[in-house]
């Protein structure tokens, strides 16, 4: 070691180096092996308070940062990261703590039945925090189940790290039940009465489109978009698009599409929109709809069909959800 070593005097730090930082805010165009105290009351840029790190050519690094260490799920690694993905509920055991990204979506509401309106996707959010060594619970919700008498359900809540994401609103059913309402919001029926897509969830996704009387449906709600409305008697609405994420390999992934509407004696059924979303249906002579995907969040596709088709319940059902958590390995 050359030169004088940092003293330290009371809560001060005095006598640093030229390339040492003492501030409350990162320094804003730093230099590989930069040195940075961070001076602040809080945490700033995942730097503790009264601590030092270095500039890695990328991102600040604690100097007493430990890589985490922890199991669960289906573990993956890629440059810079580990991930591991739930694709059902189970534990995340963590042996050494440290800061993670969670990616928690939940499942996709079920597409109406009966011209019905598409499931709306189950909310998707994103949330950073500092895992601490124990074991978490880690929640993943299920596609909301097509309707076997007449309605279809709502997508099951996901969760992680106390943090909920709410399930997809069911597609409108005719002449009895209103689209629901959730993470993203389902698809209204095309019967009057019975239009108005279900309301979405602030940060989580968006609302469905609303139906047309004359029998077509609304699309569902999705992360990235609003359902789109039925255009006309004859053309159901579109679900909403989806989002990307890349925590789970390192590259994007969609996830949380809006079912598709459907249509009677239309000439259009409504598309899923993309992360999962199912396709709706014209009528019951032209095919079923298709379910969503499973462990995207999409909403389930609405059903074309005139009566209680109860064969088409598996395809409206909504995509079962997923939760992934990736951490820095250096």
């Amino acid at each position: 070691l050359t030169g004088a070593l940092p003293a330290i005097s009371g809560a001060s730090l005095t006598n640093l180096p030229s390339d040492v930082t003492v501030s409350a805010t990162a320094p804003s165009s730093p230099a590989q092996g930069d040195l940075w105290f961070n001076s602040s009351a809080s945490t700033v840029s995942t730097i503790l308070t009264k601590a030092m790190a270095v500039w890695n050519g990328s991102a600040w690094k604690s100097l007493t940062d430990i890589p985490v260490q922890a199991s669960g799920g289906t573990e993956a690694t890629y440059t810079g990261y580990k991930s591991h993905t739930f694709l059902s509920s189970g534990n995340f055991v963590v042996t050494s703590g440290g800061t993670v990204d969670v990616l928690i979506v939940a499942g996709g509401g079920a597409g109406g039945n009966w011209h019905g309106g598409g499931g709306g996707a189950g909310g998707m959010q994103l949330h950073n925090t500092t895992a601490t060594t124990q074991t978490y619970s880690i929640v993943v919700g299920a596609g909301g189940a097509g309707g076997t008498t007449s309605i279809g359900s709502n997508g099951a809540n996901s969760s992680a790290f106390g943090v909920t994401s709410l399930g997809g609103g069911r597609g409108g059913f005719y002449s009895t039940t209103n689209a629901g309402s959730g993470g993203s919001g389902g698809g209204g029926n095309g019967e009057q009465g019975y239009l108005a897509g279900g309301a979405g969830t602030s940060g989580q996704g968006n609302a469905g489109g609303n139906g047309i009387t004359g029998h077509a449906g609304g699309g569902g709600g999705g992360k990235g978009a609003v359902g789109n409305d039925a255009l006309n008697a004859l053309t159901a609405g579109d679900g909403g698009n989806g989002a990307t994420n890349n925590y789970r390999t390192g590259s994007n992934v969609t996830y949380a599409g809006g079912g598709g509407g459907g249509v009677w004696n239309g000439t259009s059924k409504g598309d899923g929109g993309t992360g999962g979303g199912g396709n709706g249906s014209y009528n019951q002579n032209s095919g079923a709809p298709t379910a969503g995907t499973a462990n995207t969040g999409g909403g389930g596709g609405g059903s074309g069909a005139q009566g209680n088709n109860t064969s088409y319940a598996a395809q409206t059902t909504g995509g079962s959800g997923i939760v992934v958590i990736r951490y820095s390995t250096i």
